[in-house]
């Protein structure tokens, strides 16, 4: 029980910085380019610890609404704001959208990606995702940074595709699974696993290979699906074991 306030908690607090800065975008306060303030200073100003603005930034950076640049600070991303593609999943509480049919577009959307990023990617885009895999191989026991740099190795995959299209497509049902996949990410058992399937894509990427980076993606969107799935499928049985075992002790 305290594990899922906290986690409610945690949510409303990523909402609150995601809130304040669509906000200072949306009425012109924030333009692109522009710094935030330092982190103490922001985290003072909306009264919140610096690990929850530091997990809502990570949540933006994600997106591509700022860009966190070591040692020089946080801006305002350059290119047109991400954070309205997050309608889509507006829509899907509205209108009762799953995770599997979310799955099932990222599937048809970004196996061609990868194979479009093996024909047409930069040197700067294998360089990414390079650092990209070494940050999750960096931060594997920390589930929240470990989901924002998987979000980025495969944005810049959708970048290196060079069809902005697909790749926006591909952005907005992303950033409707992103809460979803931050709630189990903390019980997720196949980081590990999913490291290796990461580098796999990558060197299929790389090495030019447009079929293999095909199979490779979706073979990790097979093993991704099911551990949402498990991880959904066990928040629902942990409840109704909680009430059977009340309804079990004796008055």
């Amino acid at each position: 029980m305290q594990a899922d306030q906290a986690g409610i908690l945690d949510t409303q607090l990523t909402a609150q910085v995601v809130n304040h800065i669509r906000a200072k975008i949306e009425d012109g306060t924030l333009q692109p380019g522009d710094r935030i303030p330092p982190e103490r200073e922001f985290a003072k100003m909306l009264k919140i610890s610096r690990a929850s603005l530091r997990t809502g930034i990570g949540y933006l950076a994600a997106m591509g609404v700022m860009k966190v640049r070591h040692g020089v600070g946080t801006f305002v991303s350059d290119g047109p704001p991400e954070i309205g593609k997050s309608s889509l999943g507006l829509l899907g509480a509205l209108h009762g959208f799953k995770a599997w049919q979310m799955f099932e577009v990222r599937k048809l959307i970004e196996t061609s990606l990868a194979a479009l990023a093996a024909e047409r990617g930069k040197e700067e885009h294998f360089t990414v995702l390079a650092e990209e895999v070494a940050e999750m191989y960096a931060t594997i026991d920390d589930p929240a940074q470990y989901l924002i740099h998987d979000v980025r190795f495969h944005r810049t995959i959708a970048e290196a595709s060079g069809n902005p299209i697909l790749a926006a497509l591909m952005e907005t049902v992303s950033t409707a699974l992103y809460d979803e996949r931050r709630k189990t990410a903390e019980r997720a058992r196949d980081r590990k696993n999913s490291l290796e399937a990461h580098r796999e894509i990558y060197r299929a990427i790389r090495g030019g290979h447009p079929t293999e980076a095909r199979n490779a993606m979706e073979r990790h969107l097979h093993s991704a699906e099911s551990e949402l799935a498990a991880e959904q499928s066990a928040r629902v049985r942990k409840p109704r074991r909680e009430r059977k075992a009340k309804q079990t002790v004796p008055a």
